[in-house]
């Protein structure tokens, strides 16, 4: 009797509605888990249409295309003599599961629906699909006609069964499953299934990939067997970069796994797993034991096959490994540039467009780009045939092959300095270093012309002239005028990433890239419709303390000397008049707030659901060595109020990758109202009753008010700006410069 098996779990980067691609993709692994010797191959969450349809998981092309692509796999003759599983959405008496479907040899074994959805962060399972909710329990499937015509099968079982085969049992989770407090691998292990198979669309955020591994391990530590988890990767048309990481785990030991960012889109991890260690692991858990003696068993669905061969003394069960987790540095190196290439080389463009300021944010754009083009020179060096195909694709250019990164990224990435009056030479000579350094083609253009053009226009309108506040003009003067600028050099990005590749002789254009970080877009330290607008944004889900780290990784990694300048100078705007030649303005003394204090307002407000008076509780004590009761307070009221009369520009956020577990982003992650009372006085007021709470059993004695917070009492505070003060008026709508509120 046989007592090794070898099974192959799968990492694909599958597009949504791609079904001819993503049929390819999976007859490509399953060849591959064939001549690697496995007898089972599993592979990620609704592999066949991609897990990102969404509301297309409304229409009735979506379920009709992915029964004709499972109809190509159940003819191929790739699959043949394979136990195999794929993941795909099936309509059951009208109702929309997300399923995996068993075949062997033409024959479908067994549908199996998932049993808990995702509800949080990125995933919105329950618009699209219900829930299976009958533990235990398969009822008839009606095969549509064309599979009947290929299987001969009427009716297949649907639900919550196992597989028996000659030598074990094999059972499924899907994804939220593994991760939910009830999850079903406790029970199917207890009915003696020896092998667990999990069809996964993990997306990654930074410094949580443990979190995944962690679980994969603890799902056979207490109760043994072997578990095998397969995800997407990549970017298959959302803002997500799902994680890879595919691995199996046997009796809590990884003994395999997958990359966590690659460009290659087919990449099949195997294992050879012996059935008699997790059997005597198993007997030696008595309690474990014991409880499975009395365990309510599952349907099983028995099939003719063995998954082992009697003849398997030559086989080598695989030992447990170390997995090795990235920095975050190194997870912002590669993850936001394998995004970045998976939507040009599928947006059918040409390269990027960066306006490059010479700052930390629109730097580590660039620095990212230039991974992605060292990522492309190594794929294509190691054999990557789709990549190079991609490539020339992109080029238009047939016998090209990329060996220096820096010449593939003068190719793909044009970089501007846009400068203005008030633009220093330092900044354009930090752009200009950096550019040199990586490769980018670049130059530098003056907008003044423009500027110009567009206020004479509003004089000749209106007889009058607006200044700047050091020129003696007010606070919307002042706001408006540096608006302009940064609006200008939106509407001459567009410009030039439609043109440029005209200019240069290469047919297409270019997608243009944001740079705005996260911190920014919580606190809306933008311009509506400025340059931070954009096609897509890589850096849009990363924190300015994470960037600048990653820039000191990519200094030495990348060899870029000109980083060592960038960070060491303070983060500025440039958008209002310069003295004697220097800046005058910087990003945070504008804010009113520190990059690391926003940084902390968005965990608190996000991850830990805090609002107003639950973020002063806890800030008063962590910030208790710094900053007194009442400074705190002034702190997170001002946090709010720009929070609130900012809201409305994540509506028309850039599509950013998302990294960060406090992305505001309206359009998927961040479901919050956009239009806010400012002054958010019931609130306020009990934070205010607090500092006099703790001020009391300072001092013993204090004052508290019922009325509202100081915004409404003609004061601002010291952290506020002015703008905010008082019952100073300000429209919602107005406008928005990175350095003002509004």
């Amino acid at each position: 009797m046989g007592r090794k098996v070898t099974v192959a779990v799968c990492t694909l980067n599958q597009w949504a509605l791609d079904f001819e691609g993503n049929l390819n993709r999976i007859l490509q692994s399953i060849q591959e888990a064939k001549e690697m010797g496995a007898m089972y191959r599993t592979g990620p969450e609704l592999e066949i249409c991609g897990y990102s349809c969404e509301d297309h998981f409304h229409e009735p092309d979506t379920y009709l295309h992915s029964w004709q692509v499972l109809a190509d796999l159940l003819k191929s003759p790739t699959c043949k003599d394979m136990l195999i599983d794929v993941g795909m959405p099936v309509q059951h008496r009208n109702v929309s599961y997300n399923c995996r479907i068993a075949f062997l040899n033409k024959k479908i074994l067994l549908i199996r629906p998932k049993m808990i959805l995702c509800e949080d962060g990125n995933y919105r399972e329950s618009r699209w699909f219900s829930c299976w909710t009958k533990d235990r329990q398969v009822e008839d499937y009606f095969l549509p006609r064309m599979i009947t015509a290929i299987t001969e099968q009427t009716v297949v079982p649907i639900g919550d069964a196992v597989i028996s085969t000659r030598d074990t049992c094999i059972g499924f989770e899907i994804c939220e499953e593994l991760w939910n407090p009830q999850s079903r691998h406790i029970p199917l292990g207890l009915d003696g299934v020896e092998i667990i198979s999990n069809g996964s669309g993990s997306y990654m955020e930074l410094r949580k990939a443990y979190v995944t591994v962690d679980l994969v391990k603890s799902a056979t530590f207490k109760s043994g067997g072997a578990y095998l988890f397969s995800n997407l990767r990549g970017c298959d048309g959302q803002r997500v970069y799902f994680n890879g990481c595919s691995c199996v785990a046997v009796n809590g030991e990884i003994v395999n796994r997958g990359l966590q960012f690659a460009l290659h889109d087919v990449e099949v991890i195997p294992a050879t797993i012996d059935l008699e260690e997790i059997r005597a692991y198993r007997t030696q858990i008595r309690s474990r034991s014991h409880l499975a003696a009395s365990n309510k068993p599952f349907p099983r669905i028995t099939v003719d096959f063995a998954l082992s061969d009697d003849d398997d003394v030559h086989l080598v069960a695989n030992s447990p490994i170390e997995w090795k987790y990235l920095t975050p540095e190194e997870e912002i190196e590669l993850g936001p540039a394998c995004w970045l290439w998976d939507y040009l080389r599928r947006s059918g463009q040409g390269g990027f467009f960066l306006p490059l300021s010479g700052g930390v944010d629109s730097t580590s754009t660039a620095c990212i780009v230039f991974s992605m083009c060292t990522q492309i020179c190594e794929a294509i060096q190691k054999g990557e045939s789709q990549v190079l195909y991609d490539v020339r694709k992109i080029l238009c250019q047939s016998d090209y092959t990329p060996s220096d990164p820096m010449e593939l990224c003068n190719r793909l990435l044009v970089t501007c300095y846009m400068a203005s009056e008030n633009s220093s030479q330092e900044t354009k000579q930090r752009a200009l270093q950096l550019a040199s350094e990586i490769g980018s083609y670049h130059f530098p253009i003056v907008i003044d012309a423009a500027v110009s053009s567009v206020i004479g226009i509003f004089t000749a309108a209106t007889g009058l002239v607006p200044k700047f506040r050091s020129q003696g003009g007010c606070a919307r003067q002042n706001l408006a005028l540096q608006n302009i600028q940064a609006r200008l050099r939106m509407v001459l990005s567009y410009l030039f990433a439609q043109l440029m590749l005209w200019a240069r002789g290469r047919p297409g254009g270019l997608l243009v890239l944001g740079s705005a970080n996260v911190d920014e877009a919580l606190r809306g330290y933008m311009t509506k419709y400025d340059c931070s607008s954009a096609d897509i944004n890589p850096i849009g889900g990363i924190s300015k303390t994470d960037l600048k780290a990653f820039l000191q990784y990519a200094k030495s990694r990348f060899f870029l000397p000109s980083l060592l300048e960038i960070l060491q100078a303070p983060p500025t705007a440039e958008l209002e008049p310069l003295s004697d030649g220097q800046i005058t303005q910087t990003d945070e003394q504008d804010m009113g707030m520190t990059y690391a204090e926003l940084a902390q307002f968005g965990r608190l407000r996000r991850a830990l659901a805090c609002g107003p008076y639950s973020m002063y509780c806890k800030l008063v004590h962590e910030w208790s060595g710094r900053c007194s009761p009442q400074q705190v307070a002034e702190k997170v009221k001002h946090f709010f109020r720009c929070y609130a009369i900012n809201r409305h520009k994540m509506t028309v956020l850039t599509p950013s990758y998302h990294a960060e577990s406090y992305s505001p982003d309206d359009n998927r992650f961040d479901h919050r109202p956009f239009l806010y009372r400012v002054h958010w006085n019931w609130q306020f007021r009990a934070i205010d009753n607090a500092v006099a709470l703790m001020t009391k059993d300072k001092r013993g004695s204090s004052h508290v008010t019922d009325r509202p917070a100081n915004q409404d009492s003609g004061k601002s505070s010291s952290n506020s700006s002015p703008a905010l003060g008082g019952n100073a008026p300000f429209n919602l709508r107005s406008g928005d410069r990175k350095a003002v509120l509004i």
